[in-house]
């Protein structure tokens, strides 16, 4: 696939801006904070329909205004297709393709395939869970669409049942505010009584209350149900992802490192449940799991007030020759691991589609040594068409510059440099 062109209306801090991608490498230069990394966020949006950077669309409107749009020329082996992508700050945003206004979201990801690599990206091994299950979402839902409703209906559902818990658990405060309040205080708070026996009436006259809360379990039952159905089906697409990309990503990550580590990736569950399970497609197994564990963070989570289960908790796990990646890699390492990662994303993407999809880096050269953007440009080459968003033109050689488009950035807008 080849983008061509691009069109941002009131995008970030694009007015009204046209690029023309006449070469399989672009090279956006200039300064921070002019727009580089915002242009590679409009090409992300139009993949994903997520921006990794924000959450809310009036943050991607310039100045507030009431709307923005992205549009884009794309040129796949099935014919040239068109992009069109309006986002609203007060309204839900909308999506065309072929000029054609979709119905379903659905149908409008992954028409545009992308993998992006920024210096955030860096942070992936020694950064929180979170990061990393943002990370493996991002790439399900480049290679299964559906995911997206899978993921969507699993946070609602967990909405919902999170909002149970903490009404539960605000009415169970308050009745025990209530109730000790109404207890006498004989004795000032200064002073303990030597012998608590001298005072045997206050607990039977004034019980404290229960330690469940009062919550209505048929109507738990009902979340719990729906939360270990949609859970597993996200715990399982996770993991399916992880198994194919997990041999791709230790040959690179043995190639970069010159065959002395070896890298393991696995998908860390917070449910009990043998990988045996998950890879035989065996959806009821996990599901029945996920319901027992449920059961045994039960008063838990009604003394917290919020879902301790599912895999909004799970984590991936890097070793490297079996050792935590996370606590022990160095940082040259954790450089290594991220990159073999991101190469084996283009590889599993461009096998699953059938062509190969275009890849972003973002200010990241300037953050690998020479051996590893070496790895990195010389694997690119015209394989993959990218993007590349840089403050200076140092980290590449006479003869790559000449096979690359090369533009300038200055306060959101672009020219050839």
């Amino acid at each position: 696939m080849y983008l061509k062109t691009l069109h941002l209306r009131q995008f970030r801090n694009y007015l009204d801006q046209k690029v023309a991608f006449d070469a399989p490498k672009t090279i956006l230069v200039g300064n921070n904070a002019q727009g580089k990394s915002n242009l590679l966020e409009a090409v992300e949006l139009l993949s994903t329909l997520k921006s990794h950077r924000v959450g809310r669309d009036r943050d991607l409107i310039l100045d507030s205004k009431p709307i923005g749009q992205i549009d884009a020329a794309l040129d796949r082996q099935t014919g040239a297709i068109d992009l069109a992508l309006t986002l609203r700050s007060g309204a839900r945003r909308t999506c065309k393709l072929n000029g054609e206004p979709l119905r379903r979201h659905l149908d409008f990801l992954s028409v545009l395939n992308v993998v992006q690599f920024s210096c955030l990206d860096l942070d992936l091994v020694r950064g929180g869970p979170e990061g990393r299950r943002n990370w493996i979402d991002r790439l399900v839902i480049q290679l299964e669409p559906i995911y997206a409703h899978i993921l969507q209906q699993y946070n609602q559902i967990l909405r919902q049942r999170n909002a149970l818990l903490k009404q539960s658990r605000e009415i169970k405060k308050a009745e025990f505010s209530q109730t000790f309040d109404k207890i006498p205080f004989l004795v000032s708070e200064s002073l303990e009584p030597e012998n608590t026996e001298e005072f045997p009436s206050i607990n039977s006259q004034f019980p404290i209350p229960h330690s469940h809360c009062p919550i209505n379990s048929s109507e738990l039952a009902l979340w719990d149900a729906q939360l270990a159905t949609a859970g597993s089906r996200v715990i399982r697409r996770r993991d399916r992802i992880l198994e194919r990309l997990m041999p791709l990503a230790r040959n690179w990550h043995s190639s970069i490192s010159g065959s002395a580590e070896i890298l393991d990736v696995k998908y860390d569950s917070n449910i009990e449940v043998g990988p045996e399970s998950i890879a035989s497609y065996n959806l009821e197994g996990v599901r029945q799991a996920f319901l027992d564990k449920i059961q045994q963070r039960a008063i838990a989570e009604q003394f917290q007030g919020t879902t301790l289960v599912g895999p909004h908790r799970d984590d991936i796990i890097f070793t490297i020759n079996n050792t935590p990646a996370r606590q022990y890699a160095s940082q040259g390492q954790q450089r290594t691991l991220v990159l073999a990662l991101k190469l084996a994303e283009l590889q599993l993407i461009e096998e699953v589609v059938g062509e190969a999809p275009l890849l972003l880096l973002d200010d990241v050269l300037a953050e690998l040594d020479l051996s590893r953007q070496n790895q990195l440009l010389e694997t690119i080459k015209e394989r993959f068409q990218t993007l590349i968003t840089t403050t200076h033109l140092g980290a590449f050689d006479s003869q790559w510059l000449r096979q690359t488009q090369i533009l300038s950035v200055v306060s959101g807008q672009i020219n050839r440099f």
